[in-house]
């Protein structure tokens, strides 16, 4: 029982290792499609303890072996308890893993993980062909950064703990950068700052070498009155005010904020569109349109600023995936209306890549489309994400359902947008990107990738 795996990355044995000890390597690596989250990361991969929150409030505990601890060779965990909420998940009796690294090269690493647990390996593989990309793909992105020499930065990030956010803090510290959470409560610590979006402290920024500014209002949900004024108003004037602060002598070289390809309107057909492309119509692009231009402040400055319009994000643990994905296992997916309007997508992971791209390359300025350079219609899409899943996709949505949900306007801007949006800054950039094609993000967030 238990399982074996192991693949060769390309990257010297000492770095591989060392990125395994660094804050954000365990978000990291667990998969998002499991029921599980990072309660508390261990502070020693040679006798820390590391714990994870299982539904029910429950607790994996998870206890590395100083006896076993074996730089930059092997570390070993064991499941262990603390507390009465770590009990439960010992009723499957031994669960101990064994991490081991060796050099096939000067750069090249053989990671072999070895889990000896009563657990069938078949239950397992997923996990580990999920770990070891996510390891490849994130030692890639740091190797990148590296060249065009971002090392150990300081970098100040709103809505941290977010979907997105989460995944870029923990990028960036597994890289060995250094966060700056810009929080509304009391700090806990010296890398939270009390940040207020109405009136921001004039030394909110002092010490950091970039902010990426990802906080607003979700837009999903009705489009009332209420809901488009807390869309505008979690945006336009907190940008614009933390812009301004970032224009400070001797504030941040370089501002990165969230946006959207709402930009474009809601309806355009089969237009390629790209950052040149003219804006579009209706509530979004005015949001957007305006968003973009609340950090003129930085920009005058003589800040490099990069406004990051993103297209519909895939990930396993939030937005439109997450809402579909229970639908599509229970058999009743299905294409929206026609099925011929264009979606533009993006992986969680590649989102987060973009956002460190945007943070490191110099040749990045203004608006860059983060999306896959593959956008699909929507009844491809739907027959992807059926695929993926093994269910039938037979059932259309009725029209009348978005509306039920998100009224007319929101229908019409959200669920039946059809917007066909390519990345050509990134592209002209050279951009890798970990998954182009549809299928391919999805199985990686759902945990139906080959090996």
């Amino acid at each position: 029982m238990g399982i074996e795996y192991e693949s060769v990355v390309d990257h010297p044995l000492d770095e591989v290792f060392a990125w395994h000890t660094r804050p954000g390597a365990m978000p990291r690596l667990v998969p998002p499609w499991q029921p599980m989250t990072v309660v508390s990361e261990t502070a020693s991969v040679a006798d820390g303890r590391a714990v994870l929150g299982l539904p029910g409030g429950l607790r994996w505990v998870a206890q590395h072996e100083g006896s076993e601890y074996d730089p930059p060779h092997r570390f070993v965990d064991q499941l262990s308890s603390d507390g009465l909420r770590s009990w439960p998940p010992r009723i499957i009796g031994t669960w101990r893993h064994t991490h081991e690294f060796s050099a096939v090269g000067p750069d090249a690493t053989r990671v072999h993980d070895r889990v000896d647990a009563p657990v069938p390996a078949a239950a397992l593989r997923q996990t580990f062909v999920y770990r070891h990309r996510q390891l490849a793909d994130d030692l890639d992105a740091h190797r990148d950064a590296a060249t065009a020499g971002f090392r150990s930065r300081t970098i100040a990030v709103t809505g941290a703990s977010g979907l997105v956010g989460s995944a870029l803090v923990a990028l960036l510290t597994s890289g060995g950068h250094r966060v700056i959470r810009l929080v509304r409560h009391a700090p806990t610590g010296p890398d939270e700052r009390r940040w207020n979006p109405d009136a921001p402290a004039a030394d909110l920024l002092d010490g950091t070498d970039a902010v990426v500014h990802l906080a607003g209002t979700s837009i999903a949900g009705r489009f009332t009155d209420s809901h488009r004024a807390a869309i505008r108003d979690s945006r336009i004037e907190p940008t614009r005010k933390l812009a301004e602060v970032a224009a400070r002598p001797g504030g941040p070289k370089t501002f990165v904020t969230a946006s959207a390809i709402g930009f474009y309107g809601y309806d355009r057909g089969d237009t390629t569109l790209d950052e040149d492309s003219s804006r579009g119509d209706g509530f979004l692009a005015d949001v957007v349109a305006d968003w973009e231009t609340a950090a003129a402040p930085a920009s005058e400055a003589g800040r490099r600023v990069v406004a990051v319009r993103t297209g519909i994000v895939q990930a396993a643990r939030g937005g439109t995936l997450k809402l579909m994905r229970p639908l599509f296992a229970a058999g009743l997916g299905g294409r929206l209306g026609s099925g011929q309007q264009w979606l533009s997508w993006i992986g969680i992971d590649d989102l987060v890549d973009v956002y460190y791209r945007a943070l490191y390359d110099e040749r990045l300025t203004g608006p860059v489309n983060a999306v896959a350079p593959n956008p699909v219609r929507n009844v491809d899409y739907t027959a992807a994400l059926a695929g993926t899943m093994h269910r039938p996709a037979l059932l259309p949505v009725p029209a009348f359902g978005p509306r039920l949900l998100l009224g007319s306007q929101g229908a019409r801007e959200l669920a039946e947008a059809n917007q066909r949006v390519l990345p050509v800054k990134l592209q002209n950039a050279g951009h890798r990107f970990r998954q182009p094609l549809v299928g391919e993000a999805l199985a990686h967030q759902l945990g139906h990738a080959q090996a």
